[in-house]
């Protein structure tokens, strides 16, 4: 990989410097391709299609197969578009929907099988994050601004200034559900339009102080929803496409007019937007009523352009090795910080797991070394609840605080190293059926081995040689009978994957 001058890093690609994002979102799939050159961005493509995976959860959460072979389908056309890209030119990302879905880890198996690449849950205040950097490039101000967007199952809502988001938030209400469970047998009535309403308002209620009108001097709106509504009101002469209360409650009386989904007949309204509009009229007029919206301009970008904005920002980093520059080595950061986690203890536990690391997997990918060295920055952050089992307290939080950057998967692989870090291996035995797990925990393990005094530590001590499955860690013969307690637990880790694991580890000094 090279880093032409202020350009995209170029791969061996048929199509050097561009970069594609697919965003699954709960109404539609949508892939965008687009090239960024000296700090302005030029789309080169955009496919959209209208899956209705959030329509495909049933009572249980779990995706019908029906929803699944439409999302299957469309992800299969995408592949086909993206023929000749790079794996590191494209990003893939999942939104509510995939969160909710209790079968997502097997249609996510079977996804990733047809695109032919990985495909990241993203929390819902990352999805936020990530929507206001597509907001905030596309359209800049240095206004302090409130960024709205209304999804199939999720609506996210973000405050922020120039590039900076300064709060995001994911409420669990969407065009698609709401739809869906007050509007589903296909009648539009007020009674149904106002218990959506008081719905949608139940739901953002705990946003009102935070997002009142005090904190922001203009509201845009992003994506799906806010741009259908505004072309019905600008195709019908009601507004320029500005949203408005008005313009919304026309809007409504018009639904209710028409009585029932097939008989809407509205300027503008496309066939996919005909069965979750009045879902989405719901939302935007009680966050119009409730948060004092006057006005909701569209916005120019959207999470596909803040995903390969995100995505361009990475690969910089990864052209120039500054870990640094990727918003999730300041997420560890801030983490380390936020629990109080002993900095120095933990760059003498990386420091030797990464030389481990890069003795036996010389060939390891980026990504995976970087985990495990986030695993060693973060495989403390229990000690802040209780020494007792802090490493189950350190995975718990790893798994679970806000982290932006991460995606759900790759935020859960980071945890189950910190929970493999010591004691039996059971805890994460499916896990260890990978093998670039079972690498990256082993040198973890015994990095934290090497460092349990908690003082200064020779970092060329220990080498780790790898023969297929087999680790032989070599050791000075003067090293070992100068350090029997270190060399005591050498052996209890031997025979610790003696009893279970994919790899072998036998010591040599």
């Amino acid at each position: 990989m090279t880093l032409p001058a202020n350009g995209t890093p170029d791969f061996d690609t048929r199509w050097p410097g561009q970069l594609a994002a697919i965003d699954m979102g709960s109404n539609s799939f949508r892939l965008e391709i687009g090239q960024l050159h000296q700090g302005r961005y030029r789309r080169v493509d955009y496919l959209k299609e209208t899956v209705r995976l959030g329509a495909g959860l049933d009572s249980n959460g779990f995706l019908t197969e029906e929803a699944v072979l439409r999302g299957l389908a469309c992800l299969a056309r995408f592949a086909q578009r993206l023929k000749g890209y790079a794996p590191q030119q494209i990003r893939a990302v999942a939104t509510q929907t995939l969160r909710e879905a209790r079968n997502r880890d097997a249609f996510l198996a079977r996804a990733q099988t047809v695109l032919g690449r990985p495909i990241e849950v993203i929390s819902g205040r990352e999805e936020a994050r990530l929507i206001y950097a597509g907001v905030a490039r596309l359209q800049p101000s240095n206004v302090p601004r409130l960024v709205i967007d209304i999804g199939g199952r999720s609506t996210e809502m973000i405050l922020g200034q120039g590039r900076k988001p300064l709060r995001a938030e994911s409420f669990q209400v969407g065009s698609v559900s709401l739809s869906m469970r007050y509007f589903g047998d296909g009648r539009i009535t007020e009674q149904a339009f106002r218990a959506a309403q008081v719905a949608a308002g139940a739901e953002l209620e705990e946003a009102l102080e935070p997002f009142a009108p005090v904190h922001w001097h203009e509201a845009l709106g992003s994506s799906g929803t806010v741009g259908a509504v505004s072309q019905l009101l600008a195709a019908s002469g009601i507004s320029d496409g500005r949203i408005t209360a008005e313009g919304l409650r026309w809007l409504i009386e018009r639904c209710l007019h028409a009585g029932r989904v097939d008989r809407l007949d509205l300027p503008g309204l496309k066939e996919d937007r005909r069965a979750v509009i009045a879902g989405g009229l719901a939302i935007l007029y009680t966050l119009a009523a409730n948060f004092g919206i006057d006005v909701l301009q569209p916005a120019r970008g959207a999470l596909r352009q803040g995903v390969i904005f995100d995505l361009d920002e990475r690969l910089h980093a990864t052209a120039l090795e500054q870990d640094g520059h990727d918003i999730r080595d300041a997420t560890v950061r801030e983490l380390q910080r936020r629990f109080m986690v002993d900095t120095q203890q933990a760059q003498r536990v990386s420091t030797i797991a990464e030389r481990l690391y890069e003795q036996a997997q010389p060939r390891a990918g980026r990504e995976a070394r970087r985990e495990l060295l986030w695993a060693c920055a973060l495989h403390e952050m229990g000690m802040m609840v209780s020494h007792h089992d802090h490493h189950r307290h350190s995975a718990y939080l790893v798994a679970h605080a806000d982290a932006p950057g991460f995606s759900q998967s790759q935020q859960r692989r980071v945890a189950d190293l910190v929970l493999g870090q010591r004691g039996g291996l059971r805890k994460v035995e499916a896990s260890l059926a990978q093998e670039t797990f079972a690498w990256q925990v082993l040198c973890l393990r015994l990095a934290i081995i090497k460092c349990h005094a908690r003082g200064q530590v020779r970092a060329d001590v220990l080498s780790l040689a790898r023969s297929g499955t087999q680790a032989s860690l070599d050791f000075p013969a003067d090293w070992s009978a100068l350090h029997p307690r270190t060399l005591f637990l050498l052996h209890e880790e031997a025979q610790a994957w003696s009893r279970g694991g994919v790899l072998k580890l036998a010591l040599r000094g």
